[in-house]
């Protein structure tokens, strides 16, 4: 079960062994979902010879009863995808990683309720976030069970660890910011961007209420940063605006007409005082052929420390060139994955970014299995 002594740094670095003769016992993982990134979560579990894979869980009918390898292209394991929730609970596993589209609240609660630690690479956007009556269930649920939530991922996730890890070579810090400049034309979700109001020609009320509501996630971002770097902040401020297109753009599985919006610049602002100390805004395009003539980034993050000394870095993925559209979202599922023992080290809760610390990748443990 969840709280197992397996965690500490120097159990860690006793694990670091010859994998092919290892008989000390992994953390055993459910997966939940296997869509675009929990198929990529799954395949990385099944990879990782630390971990087991117990169960997996299908949110659809038609992949229950499939091996869990034929369901994230990997090698038939003989443990099959289910519905029955009772039975995945009866494995008395360590870990889930909950990778669903939509949150189901209920089922994250019974989850947290029987012990098992869960890192969730779901926002909880359909539920309102993690704050409130929603962030009181889940962390009653954790309380009960003894067991630890953490929400991880890219952005949320990662670079928002980066980002306060950059401020340690600082003697003074006025602000931080995070710049995420991403091409969404590879992110086939017609309900995503109809959401945020892509390929409407004009930016309504309601087209910001709606963007607003999805672009939460980015909130708390910024408080969670600001609780790893001691900020109290006195509000979390909504910035946004859009650009359209300059021409017809068919993507194919999504068209915009001309003049109709086609890219996002907005975020939130951790202020004290007044002053923005943590800044997380986002710009996301689906063309670059804008009206508007915005200068869009090519490295896909910016992180600035403000301070004494400030601190300039760029981020830019550069993926094989074998990879597919959704082979992108490696970068949501591994930091989720990266981290089990750490947060099945951590206390229970709902853990912050210092709990966690910078999970990494087993790269020399990889090395032997090749």
């Amino acid at each position: 079960m969840a709280k197992a002594a397996f965690g500490s740094p120097e159990l860690q670095q006793i694990l670091i062994i010859d994998w092919e003769t290892a008989t000390l016992e992994k953390l055993r993982i459910i997966q939940w979902t296997t869509g675009k990134v929990g198929r990529l979560s799954l395949r990385a579990i099944l990879d990782d010879p630390r971990l087991e894979l117990a169960g997996v869980y299908a949110h659809s009918t038609d992949k229950a009863g499939q091996d869990a390898g034929k369901l994230c292209g990997r090698p038939e394991c003989g443990i099959r995808a289910t519905q029955d929730i009772d039975a995945l609970l009866a494995l008395k596993a360590d870990m889930v990683i909950y990778t669903p589209f939509m949150a189901d609240l209920p089922h994250v609660v019974r989850l947290l309720e029987s012990g098992l630690d869960v890192i969730s690479t779901n926002l909880f956007l359909n539920v309102g976030g993690i704050q409130g009556e929603v962030a009181e269930q889940l962390d009653a649920a954790c309380r009960r069970g003894n067991s630890s939530l953490y929400v991880s991922g890219i952005n949320p996730g990662w670079v928002n660890s980066i980002m306060a890890a950059m401020t340690a070579v600082c003697r003074k810090v006025d602000s931080v910011s995070i710049v995420e400049s991403a091409d969404c034309s590879v992110y086939e979700s017609v309900e995503t961007w109809t959401t945020m109001g892509m390929g409407l020609p004009e930016v309504t009320p309601k087209v910001i209420e709606s963007a607003r509501a999805w672009l939460i996630l980015f909130r708390d971002a910024v408080l969670r940063v600001a609780d790893a770097l001691e900020y109290r902040l006195d509000d979390v401020e909504f910035f946004i605006e859009y650009a359209t297109a300059a021409q017809k753009v068919d993507l194919g599985w999504f068209c915009m007409e001309k003049d109709t919006n086609a890219a996002v610049r907005g975020g939130w602002n951790g202020t004290i005082d007044g002053r923005t100390v943590v800044q997380i805004k986002i710009v996301w395009y689906l063309t670059r052929h804008l009206n508007e003539g915005w200068e869009i980034d090519n490295d896909q993050y910016h992180l600035v420390v403000k301070g004494e000394p400030n601190v300039d870095a760029r981020i830019r993925f550069t993926p094989p060139a074998h990879w597919g559209n959704h082979e992108w979202d490696t970068m949501t599922a591994l930091p989720a994955v990266n981290a089990v023992f750490d947060v099945n080290a951590a206390r229970p809760g709902i853990l912050g970014l210092r709990d966690v610390g910078l999970p990494y990748a087993p790269a020399g443990i990889w090395q032997q299995r090749q």
